[in-house]
C-alpha cells in the first residue's frame, strides 16, 4: 500500500505541500492567518449569478448559486496553493495565458470604446489603401539574384533577368493579388512607383531583387463611408488596440535590464 501512494502523483503534491509549510513554520516565517482568508465579495457573487444567467438563460436557483460559489472556492483554494508551490513558474501555458491577460487589459477600454463618426472619418483618409478597390497594377520584372546583379543590368541598358518560376509580366492584377505571387513588401514597392517606360529598381522581395517597369496602373476607388463604415471601425479598433498594448509594453520593458547570456 505505502509503494503504491509513492507512485501516487496526488501523494508527491500533497507531500510538497506539507514540505513547504513545515520549513517556512521552521524558518521562523509564520503563516499569516490573513492569507488564508478567502472572501468573495457581493460583487464576485453578483458575477458569478450573471455568468450563470448567461449560459443557461434564467437566474440561478439559490441551491444553485451556492453550487457556483462552492465551485469558485475549491478553484480558489487550488489556485492559491498551486501558486505557493510555484506551480505557476516554468510551465509555458500559464506563462503564454498570463502574458496574453496583460495584453488583453492594455487594450480592455478600446474594445468597448465608441469610437465617433469624426474620428472613423478621420481614420478611413489617413488609411485610404487599406479600403481602396478596382485598382490594378500592369508591369514586367526581370529577376536577379542578387542587388549588384540587379543595378549592373539596369545601369546596362534593357535588363535580362535570370530563371526563376515567377511570371516576366503581369497585366491588371491588384496589389494584394501583386502580394500573393511576389510577397507583401515587393506589392507595396511596386504600388508606390509611377509608371512609365523606364526600369526601375532593384525591388527586394522575399525570392531575391527585382527591376520593375510599370507600364499602367489603374486607379481604385474608395466606396462611399457609409457603404465601409463597418469595415473602418473594425480596423480602427484592432489597430489601437494592437497600438496600446504595444505602448503599454514599451512602457512595462523600459522597467527591465536584459541580459542575454
Amino acid at each position: 500500500m505505502i509503494r503504491g501512494l509513492l507512485r501516487d502523483p496526488l501523494a508527491h503534491f500533497l507531500i510538497a505541500g506539507a514540505a513547504i509549510w513545515g520549513v517556512l513554520a521552521l524558518a521562523g516565517d509564520p503563516v499569516d492567518p490573513a492569507e488564508r482568508t478567502i472572501t468573495l465579495t457581493r460583487e464576485q457573487q453578483a458575477g458569478l449569478a450573471l455568468g450563470f444567467e448567461r449560459t443557461m438563460g434564467r437566474p440561478p436557483t439559490d441551491a444553485e448559486l451556492d453550487a457556483q460559489i462552492e465551485r469558485w472556492t475549491r478553484e480558489e483554494v487550488l489556485y492559491r496553493e498551486a501558486l505557493r508551490l510555484g506551480l505557476d513558474r516554468g510551465d509555458p501555458v500559464v506563462r503564454r495565458r498570463l502574458a496574453a491577460k496583460m495584453d488583453e487589459l492594455a487594450g480592455a477600454e478600446v474594445e468597448l470604446a465608441q469610437p465617433s463618426e469624426a474620428e472613423l472619418k478621420e481614420w478611413l483618409a489617413d488609411n485610404p489603401a487599406a479600403f481602396e478597390t478596382g485598382g490594378t497594377l500592369t508591369f514586367e520584372q526581370a529577376y536577379f539574384a542578387s542587388e549588384d546583379e540587379a543595378l549592373a543590368a539596369r545601369d546596362g541598358g534593357e535588363p535580362v533577368g535570370q530563371a526563376i518560376s515567377l511570371p516576366g509580366s503581369v497585366e491588371g492584377m491588384d496589389e494584394r493579388e501583386v502580394a500573393q505571387v511576389f510577397g507583401s513588401q515587393f506589392a507595396g514597392e511596386v504600388a508606390r512607383l509611377a509608371a512609365g517606360p523606364q526600369w526601375q529598381g532593384p525591388i527586394a522581395s522575399g525570392f531575391g531583387w527585382h527591376l520593375v517597369r510599370l507600364t499602367k496602373r489603374d486607379e481604385g476607388k474608395i466606396p462611399p463611408f457609409g457603404e465601409i463604415r463597418e469595415r473602418v471601425e473594425a480596423q480602427w479598433r484592432s489597430r489601437t488596440i494592437q497600438a496600446r498594448r504595444e505602448k503599454a509594453y514599451e512602457l512595462l520593458r523600459d522597467a527591465y535590464r536584459i541580459e542575454v547570456e
